[in-house]
């Protein structure tokens, strides 16, 4: 299995539309925790996030009779413009079926890409369940935000790019968890390559219920850190890969 997802991520084609994003010194942080932390600058991709690496590595992988049904997505915001902005490049249609409740701005930035946007539901269980089904009617191809390994061997390209650009010690990988594609891909290729790195997985909701904060509740009231000041991060060199701007 581990060798199936090695060779995606060495033939994935996110670089159609991706770039290989910096990773800079975080010198304030670095500073406060006593390390040498470095940011994976995702936030400079087109969509302002790595969402747009494994969609475009699913969709360009479609056959031929799929790209000219169309594609399909439900999601609140970065998934769906890396679909939308995926879907532009390939000259595919794109349908994307976000929650009634999502800002206008990313509404927008999805239908700039020239997607059709339907507005159903007031969560994302709403307009994925809708999205399914009309992937069903519409006889169009439903493109996960996670749950598929094409769309995780292109996050796992973030793994190659870390460890091509910082060659020395690397004690641990950060990744912000949502529904795991990303850290599923960054784990598998780090670990295949360096398996004396850590890959340390960090979710809002995790820290909702490490703090006992309801699941619902707002993420203002996240007032204490996971880790109290006082407790030392002991490896030296880290690594956290930085979400999209608005995840």
């Amino acid at each position: 299995m581990t060798q199936k997802y090695i060779e995606k991520i060495l033939r994935s084609k996110v670089y159609d539309v991706a770039i290989e994003s910096p990773l800079d010194f975080a010198p304030a942080l670095s500073k406060r925790f006593n390390n040498q932390i470095l940011l994976k600058r995702e936030d400079l991709q087109a969509v302002f996030s790595f969402k747009l690496r494994g969609a475009y590595n699913k969709i360009v992988f479609l056959s031929d009779h799929a790209k000219q049904r169309g594609v399909i997505a439900a999601s609140a915001g970065n998934h769906a413009q890396g679909v939308a902005l995926s879907a532009h490049k390939l000259g595919i249609k794109a349908l994307i079926v976000m929650p009634i409740t999502t800002p206008e701005i990313k509404v927008n930035s999805v239908r700039s890409w020239g997607a059709k946007v339907v507005l159903y539901g007031d969560s994302f269980d709403d307009a994925y369940t809708h999205a399914l089904e009309l992937a069903t009617q519409k006889q169009l191809t439903f493109i996960h935000p996670y749950d598929d390994s094409d769309v995780i061997a292109g996050q796992g390209t973030v793994a190659m790019e870390i460890l091509r650009q910082k060659t020395d010690t690397i004690d641990a990988i950060f990744v912000p968890v949502g529904g795991g594609g990303l850290i599923a891909g960054i784990a598998v290729y780090a670990k295949f390559v360096r398996p004396d790195i850590k890959i340390i997985g960090e979710s809002l909701f995790l820290r909702k219920l490490v703090l006992g904060i309801p699941a619902q509740a707002s993420s203002k009231n996240l007032t204490r850190p996971l880790m109290p000041p006082a407790a030392p991060i002991r490896p030296r060199h880290l690594v956290p890969t930085q979400q999209g701007v608005g995840t």
